[in-house]
């Protein structure tokens, strides 16, 4: 979904941000931001709903590697967690081509699947890296999975950037509250 289709500007932003106002009215700022978090999630997976399973697993990993680091800053955590980020980053947008290019080199047939970059990959890794820093070196105060969901899919940001560190957050203040 781009921001300038008819379906963002008159059905996807309308409703996201009508529905965010009445339940955050209402005095339920954390389902409003539960719902925040779910409208970003279908418009993630508007492109391509295979790769939610990624953007989801990707999230479980590097919150559960964030809160780890909060507790004790340890720097093999910080190390495996940043490998792991370039890793997956690096799978998506060079696979096809160390493989391509073996074959080139090496006269070999080697066959690899054509791979579909994720949308917004690089910029939801990179986020979750600076996450991971801004914990190891204890910048961040709050662990609540929604807000850090909410950190890293944020519709408006996703896909336009940019790369802001866990405390520059609105939404990761110690008071845990999200704009009204």
């Amino acid at each position: 979904m781009l921001f300038n289709s008819y379906i963002f500007i008159f059905a996807f932003l309308p409703i996201t941000l009508g529905v965010y106002h009445l339940i955050g009215r209402k005095g339920k700022k954390p389902l409003a931001l539960a719902w925040l978090v779910i409208a970003s999630l279908f418009f993630y997976g508007w492109w391509n709903p295979a790769y939610l399973v990624l953007i989801l697993g990707s999230m479980a990993f590097n919150y559960w590697i964030g809160v780890s680091l909060g507790r004790h800053s340890n720097r093999s955590v910080l190390v495996l967690g940043v490998i792991a980020n370039l890793g997956l980053l690096g799978y998506y947008k060079y696979a096809n081509f160390f493989v391509d290019n073996l074959n080139h080199l090496a006269g070999s047939d080697l066959t690899l699947n054509k791979i579909i970059l994720p949308l917004a990959i690089s910029f939801f890794t990179f986020q979750q890296v600076a996450y991971l820093v801004d914990a190891y070196r204890r910048e961040t105060h709050e662990y609540n999975f929604f807000q850090y969901a909410l950190f890293v899919i944020f519709f408006p940001q996703l896909i336009a950037g940019p790369i802001v560190h866990h405390k520059e957050n609105h939404c990761s203040k110690k008071t845990g509250s999200i704009p009204p």
